[in-house]
């Protein structure tokens, strides 16, 4: 892991407790296992202000390549749960995918547990759009 641990902007930080705290209950077994993982892991994440966020950072509305370990490669956006369009390649926080991605950096290699059983995923590239990146979060 490039920067030791996760990295999170703190509004974000913020949001991402709050979607996690009402979402504990998702149908899903492995989506379940996914949140609680990711849960896991913001334990030891470096929470952190806007202005000193990495540019290669995955984080709301970054959009990001990746490779699996079994030669696939898809270009994809990390997105709240509410902006989700599997059309546009815009995947949920709230997904195996987004969970898995979430705060982790370019060129990071990832191991999660998928619905279709542990994979290694290489980031190969994360673009911010700054205007797309604002999270507002009431406090």
């Amino acid at each position: 892991m490039k920067y030791g641990s996760l990295i999170i902007e703190k509004k974000e930080y913020v949001f991402l407790k709050r979607i996690l705290n009402i979402s504990g209950y998702a149908e899903d077994f492995e989506t379940q296992k996914s949140l609680q993982k990711l849960s896991d892991e913001l334990k030891n994440a470096q929470i952190i202000d806007e202005w000193d966020m990495p540019g290669d950072v995955i984080r709301f509305n970054s959009k990001v390549t990746v490779a699996s370990d079994n030669g696939w490669e898809k270009s994809l956006q990390v997105v709240a749960p509410n902006d989700k369009d599997l059309k546009e390649n815009k995947i949920s926080i709230l997904t195996p995918m987004g969970s898995a991605l979430f705060g982790y950096s370019e060129a990071d290699v990832i191991e999660w547990k998928f619905p279709s059983g542990m994979k290694h995923l290489t980031v190969k590239e994360v673009k911010q759009d700054e205007l797309e990146n604002k999270i507002e979060v009431a406090i």
